[in-house]
Parts: structure tokens; C-alpha cells; sequence
């Protein structure tokens, strides 16, 4: 088993909830809590709309496809949660070792755009909510839903145990809010059992194609792309002993917190068509594809108590699903192509990308679009599904890189059934879509032109990603961690000093930095190199993260503490986590360091903006001399 690959994933959080000396319930529920932040995905607004469509066009014929997606999410999660614990790995991560720099980007492209075509539902969700709970205008509630950046970096800052519980607080509104709900429609008991029996969506007749273009939403909601990537993530939140038993422990208690979260999400879900289905099809409402439309119907039919709920619930829903894409875009980001960049400007982003759409739909097609646009988000992750699945089954079944805990044949088979199942449900609407699309023009030039080579591109990829694994079993590209590995040092001059502390980032400047460090205080000062992991994980989980990277940080860190104790020169080693500058000044202060030594990247005002500024900060946050070493130009 070979755990030498990449940069730890989500670094400040990465390992910070302890799981060791404890037994029983204990233990279970110190592990109980990133399934339930995955699971939030699975109860966001999109999933609203492609249930209420469902449940109102169809009854209950459509909750089989939803149970059937529940298991292949649970299954699918699972694996995420494995490779994350044994390799020590997100989803993202082992895609770039796998594949060359070129795919990694276009996957890269692929999973933000199912990212902000999950956003852009929990804009409309949010908006919708504040329009029938304040009656403010949907074209505000959009724009305003930019402002939930401030309580998602709040939150994020308070650590993962205060996110979580954040998560779960929503989750229970949301399921609180659909159990009164259940009690008020009074649903058929005998034909909800009846809508579990699967029916068939390949008849080719104008029903069949509209019931699985809902199926296919419904399953993009459900097996969302990007809750693999976070969930093989977030496991790494939790601090295990990396042996045999530690391993088969952290596996287990993950598959219960999975097992529970996801049948909880899976009964919201289920109570959400069942509540379409009672309240509207039952009554003769055919077609409300419209979240607002079922506002107003639960209104007419039952009063005023389940619209408020039903509201409440949409307004908590979105603004929980907004903080675990974000987490997801930052996975990914870091993962496939090696960019780091601010939370907050990763978030603003997202949210402008995703914001765009919606209020161009608002001001060409009115607010009655925005129904049919959250159903095709849903549309969209779908078709995203296969490059975040294929890629997760071929490295959990990896014999050499899971060792025993690689998946055995009975798993590999139902993994490869739900993606087959995937791709050919996406692929059979894909070119029914097209064949509308040329059918309903006088001149389908466009379509042959554009469409049609983007969708051969895409199918394209699809095949390479499923066939490179099996050509190159067991090779994966070096790994690069953003900061790039320890450079060797040469015999330093010296002059004296007292305690000195050295910020090292593993780059070429390094040298440099301790070049001056050891000018000031010769052989007679001790010196602290201090390195912070600054992944997204170390923002969130905490400052006892041991992934990869935090590893890789560790030995790069002792290499040039080693160098220097060679050299005759008293010096240890201290890693910080998160924030750079709150990190450095924390052990400055702890360590009683007198002077310190830090390297400039010399960026420009714009890279200052996007990377942020960590000198600048360290001055106004220790009261000790900062010396500012910048690198020459060539």
C-alpha cells in the first residue's frame, strides 16, 4: 500500500477531531458528523424541485428511482470515505496522480461547472424561500444570497465541530418541518408502499422521455458529483491510527455515520415527492414544476402552517448546502489543479458564476424559469456523475494502493452496474435532446457545429478516463504539493542573534531566509523554522490533521532542521495550520522568539488580493522585529 502521494486535503481542519482513547457510543459519535455534511447535498433545493415535478406529474411511481439512488449514493459514498481514509486522499487528489496534467484540468472544468450548477439551485432556493416568507422580489432574494459568503466564513472559522453542528441544526429543521407536514397531506399509505415497485422510463412515448428526464434530475440531486469529493475529505477530519485496526475502525464507524445520514436524507426526500404527490397530483395538479406554485397550493389546500414550513425548510436547506459546496469547490480546486487561493474569493466566485444565470433567466423568462432552470442544474450534475465515479471505483479497487482494504468483487460489480447505469441514462437523454433540438429547428447547422463536437469531446474524456487505469494499473504520476519540495542548503555565514524564527515554504527562497536568519544571529542563536499547512482542510479541521501533505510538510521541515543541526546550529522545526499569519504569530509568542525572518513573494497587487498578503499581517500581530526578505529578480 503506498500512502507517498499528495498535499493533505483540507489542511487547518485536516485530523482535528480526536478519535483515539475512546470506546463505545463514544467513539462512534466522534466519528458521526461528515456524512451529515455530505447529506446536505442530498436535501438542497434542486432536489425539491425534481421531487415536487415527480411527485405532482406522477404520483408516487418515481419513489422507487429515488430509493434506487439513495443506494447507489450510499454505496458510491462509501468509497469516497474509504479512499479518503486509506490513502489518506480526496477524490481530486488521486485524480491528479492518475492522469496527466491536461485531463486533470478539463476535470477540473467539469466538476465547477456541476459546483456552481449546485449553487445556482441554492440561490433559487434561497430566493424563492425570502420571497414567500418576506415577499421580497425574486431578482433581490438573488442578490442578496451573495451576503451568506460572511456567515460561511463565520462558521468556518469557529472550527468543524461548529460547522457541523450548524449543518445538523438545518438538517433537523428541514425534517421537522416535512414530518408536520406528512401528518397534515395524510398521505396513501398502500400507494406510497406501491411507488417503491420500479417501473420502466425506456417505453420511447412522450411520458417515458418526460419521467426520465425527472429520474435522471432526481439522481444528479441525489448521487451529487461533488459530495464524493467532499466526503473523501471530510473523513480525514478525524485523527485515526494509521495500522490495520485503525484503518478497519475508521472505515466502520464512517459507514454507520453514512448509513444514518444518508436514510435520513433519503426520508426528507422521500417525504418531499410524497407530499407533491398527496397535495397535488391526487388533487389534479399535474404540472407544478414550480416552487412557488407548491407554495401557494399547500396554502389553498391546508391552510397557512404548511407553506410557512415548507419555506422555512427551503430557506435552511440552501443556506446549508451553500457552505458544503463551497468546501467541495475548494477540494476540488486544490486537488485537480493545484491552485490555492482565499476562501472568500473562492466562495465570491462561485457565487457571481452561479448568480448570472439566475438573473438572466429572472429578466428574460421571468421568475416562472427559474422552476425549469433548478431541474436542469440537477440535469447537469447528473451528466457530470461518471467523471467523479469511474475514476473513484478504478482507485478503490487498486490492490496496490488499498491493499487489503481495496473493495473485493461483489462491491466492484454494483459500483460498475450504478455506473454503467449512470452513463447510459445520461447518455440515452443526452441524444434524445439533441434529436428534439434538430428536429425543432429549420436550420440545425449550430447544433452539428457547436453541440455535437463538445458532445463527442466529452465522451471522449469519459472513455480515457475509464481506460487509462486499466493500461497504467499501477502508475501514478509524482506527486506535487503546491509549495513544492525542500531544496538543499549549502554551508551559511552567521553573524550573531538571540532566538530566531524562519517562515519556510519549501520554495527556493528558503534558502535566502535562513541565509539572513543565520547573518543575525550566528551559531550562538537558536533558530525555529516554522512552515504552516494552509489547505483548505487545515482551515477547517483543526491543527492536528495528519495527511499527506502535513506528512510531506513534516519531513521537507526536518530536512533543513537537520541541515542546520549538521551545520552546528541549534534549531528545531514547528509546523503551524490554517491561517499563515495567525499560525506564525501563535508560535512566535509560544516559542518566545525575539526576531524573525520572513521571505517576500514580491506579487503584484492583484496576486496580494487573491493570495493574500501574509507579511503584513505577521507585523501588526507580533511585537517583535520582522525582517522582509525578498527574492532577487533574474
Amino acid at each position: 500500500m503506498n500512502n507517498n502521494t499528495t498535499n493533505e486535503s483540507l489542511g487547518n481542519v485536516h485530523g482535528s477531531v480526536t478519535t483515539e482513547n475512546k470506546t463505545g457510543w463514544r467513539k462512534l459519535m466522534a466519528f458521526l458528523g461528515p456524512a451529515y455534511l455530505v447529506s446536505v447535498g442530498y436535501m438542497d433545493p434542486g432536489n425539491w424541485a425534481t421531487d415536487i415535478a415527480g411527485g405532482s406529474a406522477f404520483g408516487y411511481k418515481l419513489i422507487w428511482v429515488l430509493f434506487v439512488s439513495n443506494m447507489i449514493a450510499l454505496l458510491l459514498q462509501s468509497l469516497a470515505a474509504r479512499l479518503g481514509i486509506v490513502r489518506g486522499l480526496d477524490l481530486a487528489q488521486a485524480s491528479k496522480n492518475a492522469y496527466p496534467r491536461f485531463v486533470n484540468f478539463w476535470l477540473y472544468i467539469l466538476a465547477q461547472i456541476a459546483i456552481v450548477a449546485c449553487d445556482l439551485a441554492e440561490i433559487i432556493g434561497m430566493a424563492i424561500g425570502l420571497k414567500l416568507l418576506f415577499h421580497l422580489p425574486l431578482i433581490w432574494g438573488v442578490s442578496l444570497t451573495i451576503t451568506d459568503t460572511v456567515l460561511m466564513l463565520y462558521l468556518m472559522n469557529k472550527g468543524m465541530r461548529k460547522l457541523e453542528g450548524f449543518i445538523i441544526s438545518m438538517i433537523f429543521i428541514v425534517g421537522l418541518s416535512f414530518l408536520v407536514e406528512m401528518f397534515i397531506v395524510k398521505p396513501d399509505v398502500i400507494e406510497v408502499a406501491k411507488g417503491f415497485i420500479p417501473g420502466n422510463l425506456f417505453k420511447g412515448d412522450k411520458i417515458s422521455q418526460q419521467m426520465l428526464y425527472i429520474a435522471i434530475g432526481i439522481i444528479g440531486a441525489t448521487v451529487m458529483p461533488h459530495n464524493l469529493y467532499l466526503h473523501s475529505s471530510l473523513v480525514q477530519t478525524r485523527q485515526i491510527t494509521r495500522t490495520e485496526e485503525g484503518f478497519k475502525a475508521a472505515i466502520k464507524f464512517n459507514l454507520f455515520d453514512t448509513v444514518i445520514a444518508l436514510n435520513l436524507a433519503f426520508f426528507v426526500n422521500a417525504a418531499i415527492l410524497i407530499l407533491a404527490a398527496s397535495a397535488f397530483f391526487r388533487n389534479g395538479y399535474f404540472e407544478v414544476a414550480e416552487i412557488q406554485d407548491a407554495f401557494k397550493l399547500l396554502e389553498h389546500i391546508f391552510g397557512a402552517i404548511a407553506p410557512t414550513l415548507f419555506a422555512i425548510a427551503l430557506i435552511a436547506s440552501g443556506q446549508s448546502s451553500t457552505i458544503t459546496g463551497t468546501l467541495a469547490g475548494q477540494i476540488i480546486m486544490e486537488g485537480h489543479i493545484n491552485l490555492r487561493i482565499e476562501p472568500w474569493l473562492r466562495r465570491l466566485l462561485t457565487r457571481v458564476l452561479a448568480i448570472v444565470p439566475a438573473v438572466f433567466t429572472i429578466l428574460y423568462y421571468g421568475e416562472e424559469g427559474l422552476g425549469k432552470l433548478l431541474i436542469l442544474s440537477q440535469v447537469v450534475l447528473s451528466l457530470q456523475l461518471g467523471f467523479a465515479v469511474i475514476p473513484l471505483i478504478h482507485f478503490t479497487s487498486d490492490r496496490k494502493r488499498m491493499g487489503k482494504f481495496a473493495i473485493n468483487f461483489q462491491t466492484r460489480a454494483l459500483a460498475w452496474a450504478s455506473a454503467v447505469l449512470i452513463v447510459a441514462l445520461n447518455a440515452k437523454l443526452v441524444y434524445e435532446q439533441i434529436g428534439d433540438w434538430v428536429n425543432g429547428t429549420s436550420s440545425p447547422v449550430w447544433i452539428y457545429a457547436i453541440v455535437v463536437p463538445i458532445v463527442i469531446g466529452i465522451g471522449v474524456l469519459l472513455i480515457y478516463v475509464f481506460i487509462r487505469p486499466l493500461l497504467f494499473k499501477h502508475y501514478d504520476r509524482p506527486a506535487f504539493v503546491p509549495h513544492g519540495i525542500a531544496n538543499a542548503i549549502t554551508e551559511l555565514d552567521a553573524i550573531t542573534y538571540s532566538h530566531i524564527a524562519v517562515t519556510i515554504d519549501f520554495s527556493k527562497n528558503d534558502t535566502e531566509c535562513l541565509r539572513h536568519a543565520i547573518m543575525q544571529g550566528g551559531k550562538k542563536a537558536g533558530y525555529t523554522l516554522i512552515h504552516v499547512v494552509e489547505t483548505a482542510g487545515a482551515r477547517y479541521y483543526g491543527g492536528e490533521v495528519m495527511d499527506n501533505e502535513t506528512q510531506i510538510d513534516f519531513d521537507n521541515l526536518d530536512k533543513y532542521v537537520c541541515t542546520l543541526k549538521n551545520l552546528g546550529y541549534s534549531a528545531q522545526g514547528q509546523i503551524g495550520y490554517g491561517n499563515p499569519a495567525s499560525a506564525i504569530a501563535e508560535i512566535v509568542k509560544d516559542e518566545n522568539v525575539d526576531f524573525i525572518v520572513m521571505g517576500s513573494h514580491g506579487h503584484k497587487a492583484l496576486k496580494d488580493l487573491i493570495f493574500g498578503t501574509t507579511v503584513n499581517s505577521v507585523r501588526h500581530m507580533v511585537n517583535v522585529p520582522v525582517l522582509v526578505v525578498k527574492p532577487q529578480s533574474n
